[in-house]
């Protein structure tokens, strides 16, 4: 988390539309960048909790009527407390946080009362550092059955890795070992207490975000990394897990690249959990409870990354986004795209000044940008509405969208580019739009508030430079008497076919299976059957697909949940690889690389090609061989002979800025070799 100054907590003490009052692009140029909607790709559905955001006892203005109700009025749903690094040395029943600051009037009943007018769930850290699992049921005690507050959602500790195991401490931790191990046998005492006096709570782990420090490390005397101690010793203890995300970037434009990275970051998590959890881990939730920007955390860049990364997180099925924070104080003072940026965390104004009062924020609790982004992703991401498949053919414009419990579609697009518009054509993929100017709320740089006006059409919209958009878009036909979505689809997966089935509908139906394809999905086959092989799959590769039922009318359901599955590699072949990280240490590693040659002939000279699966990975050096690396592509070559079931080992240091999702497809000489 973020900590204000002491100053600062003392005095706390699609299609986008240009709007008539921009810059004045017209909604009838000419479209320079695609965006496609498919229906058919149905994602995740929005949870009750979905939009969040942190409230912390150094704030003063926690739970009063008048941020309250700003936060009502943004759509937010969720309100996490007491304050991410202070939820370690906080006692919630004498409200002390010894080594830090508490303002007045920010006790548990306080901060409940405002989330309750806020209309937000609570989410409660537990404090691990400094309490004890007796500490936290006494909480739960008081919260659910005293108070009968309902509250569901408790965390233990916050950020706990932080804590000088991994070499910087940060996070209070009194436990002479400071291990995952230690502090996943506590989660299980922690959440056994609670559970105890409330059956019905949610109880969550932190863990590190992939791609994050300290991901990847494994620490002294640890037999692997956080992520992994924690959900072996833990997963059968919790309901969810928590995690971080500042993803860095020295400028505005690197920052809102890395938003590219959620889908990775997310499946690589999902992937951890599903390996380590143990028996029913796919029950476990993914909450993510703090994120932010490094530069222009007030002015646009700032609202661009939020409602990016709010949007991009819920699509993948995390069921709640909260930004830190609501208040945090003035930091460091700059221009950002010729506006003022005062280095705050927050989404509203301290109202405070630097020490000789040369600079000072605007008045206590007045929006800044990322605000009005947050109010925009409240309207798009309802609770029930389902996001669906997006793509875009413009780096800098990306696109969002949900499909309404009544059929209708709202888009959210973001343009990153801070000196030109760009018009959009939006075309859609199962979806009618009805005729008629589109309503279209927009936030542009320098703007004080969302503007609302029906603008432009269902096909084509022009964003203003560094914008934020909502698009709502009516659907021209009714839904009524479509079958229902089937349900959830389940694959068996060799290296090349894919096996797919899903339970039985009602009689008579064809089901489609469709694959998702940056928001133009491909159809991959159909059967009046209920499972479906797919063939002609490349190997190591990750598919996304959905099944949708036609009755004997035409009439085409929703989208089931979506299936993500990745295929092999040949059950035999004349070569083997096995890849190893055999040390990491947060941003890069040593990779070692076994072939073997399973032919009955010497191979004279050989090839070893491999593909990234991202564009933050890369080569640093290698050994052993001769590497060179052409885009994504590495390419290992050798003049030495391998024998007729001999193996080399190869070498070499990677680097990645990113969730590391490690290559599995490996060829020798042009054929894919086996995987060990």
């Amino acid at each position: 988390m973020k900590i204000p100054s002491l100053a600062g907590a003392v005095l706390l003490a699609a299609v986008t539309a240009v709007l008539p009052s921009s810059s004045g692009a017209s909604a009838a140029a000419a479209a320079d960048t695609r965006i496609d909607i498919d229906v058919r790709a149905g994602l995740a559905t929005v949870s009750d909790t979905a939009v969040g955001v942190n409230h912390a006892i150094w704030d003063s203005q926690l739970g009063t009527p008048a941020v309250s109700d700003l936060l009502g009025d943004a759509g937010v749903k969720m309100l996490r407390y007491p304050g991410g690094s202070y939820a370690d040395i906080y006692h919630w029943r004498d409200h002390t946080a010894p080594g830090g600051y508490v303002a007045p009037n920010t006790d548990f009943d306080t901060f409940m009362a405002g989330a309750r007018r806020t209309g937000a769930q609570p989410m409660i850290i537990a404090n691990y550092g400094t309490g004890t699992a007796q500490e936290a049921a006494d909480w739960v005690r008081y919260a659910n059955v005293t108070k009968g507050y309902g509250a569901a959602y408790w965390t233990i500790g916050n950020e706990n890795y932080g804590n000088g195991h991994y070499g910087s401490a940060w996070e209070a931790d009194d436990h002479a070992d400071k291990s995952p191990k230690e502090y996943a046998a506590h989660v299980v005492a922690y959440s056994e207490a609670m559970k105890a006096v409330d059956p019905t709570i949610k109880v969550g782990a932190v863990l590190t975000m992939p791609g994050n420090w300290p991901d990847g490390i494994i620490g002294a005397g640890d037999t692997g990394t956080w992520n992994q101690e924690v959900l072996t010793r833990a997963g059968s203890a919790i309901d969810f897990v928590d995690v971080h995300w500042y993803p860095g970037g020295s400028t505005p434009a690197e920052t809102l690249t890395r938003t590219a990275q959620i889908q990775d970051a997310v499946h690589l998590l999902r992937q951890q959990i599903n390996q380590y959890a143990g028996t029913g881990a796919s029950r476990i939730g993914i909450s993510m409870t703090e994120t932010n920007v490094e530069v222009g955390r007030n002015t646009q860049p700032g609202a661009l990354f939020l409602a990016d990364v709010y949007s991009g997180l819920l699509a993948q099925g995390v069921f709640t986004v909260q930004w830190w924070n609501v208040h945090n104080g003035l930091g460091t003072v700059s221009e950002v795209a010729g506006e003022t940026d005062y280095g705050d965390y927050g989404l509203l104004s301290s109202g405070n000044c630097n020490a000789d009062n040369t600079v000072c924020q605007p008045a206590l609790n007045t929006p800044f940008a990322p605000y009005h982004a947050l109010s925009l992703v409240g309207d798009l991401a309802r609770a029930g509405d389902r996001f669906v498949g997006t793509g875009s053919d413009n780096g800098l414009v990306s696109a969002h969208a949900v499909r309404r419990t009544n059929g209708d579609l709202a888009v959210l697009l973001v343009n990153k580019d801070p000196d030109a518009a760009h018009t959009v054509s939006l075309n859609y993929q199962g979806f009618t739009p009805a005729s008629g100017a589109p309503t279209v709320a927009s936030f542009g740089n320098g703007d004080d508030a969302v503007s609302t006006a029906a603008v432009g059409s269902a096909s084509t919209q022009t964003l203003e430079p560094y914008s934020v958009s909502l698009v709502t878009v009516r659907s021209g036909r009714t839904e009524s008497g479509s079958p229902k979505a089937p349900g959830q689809p389940s694959a068996t997966v060799t290296d090349r076919t894919a096996t797919i089935s899903w339970p039985a509908g009602a009689a008579g139906l064809k089901y489609e299976v469709f694959r998702q394809n940056a928001g133009v999905g491909e159809q991959l086959g159909e059967t009046t059957g209920t499972s479906l092989t797919i063939g002609n799959l490349q190997p190591g590769r990750r598919y996304t697909i959905n099944v949708l039922a036609r009755d004997g009318s035409g009439r085409q359901s929703q989208a089931s949940p979506p299936l993500t599955f990745t295929t092999g590699t040949p059950a035999t072949s004349t070569c083997t690889v096995k890849f190893r990280d055999v040390n990491d240490w947060g941003n890069g590693y040593v990779g070692s690389i076994d072939i073997t040659n399973n032919a009955t002939a010497p191979i004279n000279g050989w090839t070893l090609a491999f593909t990234w699966p991202t564009d933050w990975q890369s080569v640093s050096s290698g050994w052993s061989a001769t590497w060179s690396q052409e885009g994504r592509t590495v390419r290992v070559t050798s003049d030495a002979a391998l024998a007729a079931g001999a193996a080399a080992s190869v070498g070499f240091v990677g680097n990645y800025s990113g969730p590391n999702v490690l290559p599995t497809v490996f060829t020798l000489n042009g054929t894919v070799c086996t995987g060990a």
